[in-house]
Parts: C-alpha cells; sequence; structure tokens
C-alpha cells in the first residue's frame, strides 16, 4: 500500500497548492484600470515607434486619429479624460496632422499622448 499513500500524498498537495492560488487569485490588491491604462501610455511611449497619423475627430474625452504602418490603415480612438491639462483650449485645433506613437509588435496598440510626450502638433 505504499503506492497509495504516495498518491494520497501528491492529491493533498495539489489541493492545498489550488487552494494557495485561489486564495491570492481574490485576495491580491486590484490594479485600477486608470493605472492599468497609464501603464499602457508609458511603455508605449517608452518602446514603441513614431509614425505619421492624422486626429479625424475629438468626440467627449476621446482623441479620435488614423495612421498607417506597413501598408496597413488604422483608425483609434484614445480616451484622454486623464490628460486633459495637456490638450489645447481649442480641442478643435487638434484636427489635423499628428504624431503617433505604436506597439512596433502589435501596431494597432497606439497613442498620440501620454505624460511624458505629445504627438499634437501646435498650431498658431
Amino acid at each position: 500500500m505504499p503506492f497509495a499513500r504516495e498518491v494520497v500524498g501528491i492529491a493533498l498537495a495539489l489541493v492545498a497548492l489550488a487552494g494557495g492560488y485561489l486564495i491570492w487569485r481574490f485576495m491580491r490588491p486590484r490594479v485600477a484600470p486608470e493605472e492599468l491604462e497609464r501603464r499602457r501610455r508609458l511603455t508605449i511611449n517608452g518602446k514603441g515607434k513614431l509614425g505619421d497619423g492624422e486626429i479625424i475627430d475629438f468626440e467627449g474625452a476621446s482623441i479620435v486619429y488614423s495612421y498607417s504602418v506597413a501598408g496597413v490603415g488604422y483608425t483609434a480612438a484614445q480616451d484622454v479624460m486623464t490628460l486633459e491639462a495637456l490638450l489645447p483650449e481649442d480641442q478643435m485645433s487638434m484636427i489635423g496632422p499628428a504624431l503617433v506613437k505604436f506597439d512596433p509588435r502589435n501596431p494597432a496598440n497606439s497613442i498620440v499622448l501620454c505624460e511624458d510626450w505629445s504627438g499634437l502638433r501646435r498650431r498658431s
């Protein structure tokens, strides 16, 4: 019967491991969606590539823009509610050419504005 004891021991260890994982999963602190978005913006700013784009519209707290990478066109919207202080007073003056930073491994992941960088062109 030594084999049965080993099986029971392994089963108990797996149950304890699964229980520990579940406790960790549900008790760990949650990261706020705003913080996740801030981290995403800063990562793209640090590792992203620059490209030319065009701001199409400003809807509510989102900048709608388009750009192309390797012949593929993308249209995206970035929520800039937390970055309002970086926007020009006349928000419609943003419409037109802009710089876009995108993730080279996932070009659909892009930004036109973050805490440390702005692709918005200044207009006089």
